[in-house]
């Protein structure tokens, strides 16, 4: 079992940037993927950005260029730094973990946190 919970979000002006954090309890490195995925009103849910077991990178066109996801696996801890913020970039925010990649990366993650909220006022 895996306990994720995200912290970090809030409100910025477009242009500004925020991190997010994702806590994880027994998290081992070597066998989780990890994302970050955003739910906008209205809209379907998709994923922000990935980690796979290896290190790489995914993002979304979107995003590319202006968020960064990382990982510091001496801390159990998932990371989103996100510059440059655009009003379309206003949603909620999760957190998932999957074993792995292909369920991830299509969004039936075994994990979730609970989420925060991103809103960037223009």
């Amino acid at each position: 079992q895996v306990s994720l919970v995200e912290s970090g979000g809030g409100s910025v002006q477009a242009g500004g940037s925020l991190r997010l954090s994702c806590a994880a309890s027994q998290y081992n490195r070597d066998t989780y993927c990890m994302g970050w995925f955003r739910e906008a009103p209205g809209k379907e849910r998709e994923m922000v950005a990935g980690i796979e077991r290896d290190g790489t990178t995914t993002y979304t066109d979107s995003v590319k260029g202006r968020f960064t996801i990382s990982r510091d696996n001496a801390k159990n801890i998932l990371y989103l730094y996100m510059n440059d913020l655009k009003p379309e970039d206003t949603a909620m925010y999760y957190c998932a973990a999957d074993l792995f990649w292909r369920r991830l990366s299509v969004g039936f993650a075994d994990y979730w946190g609970q989420g925060t909220q991103v809103t960037v006022s223009s």
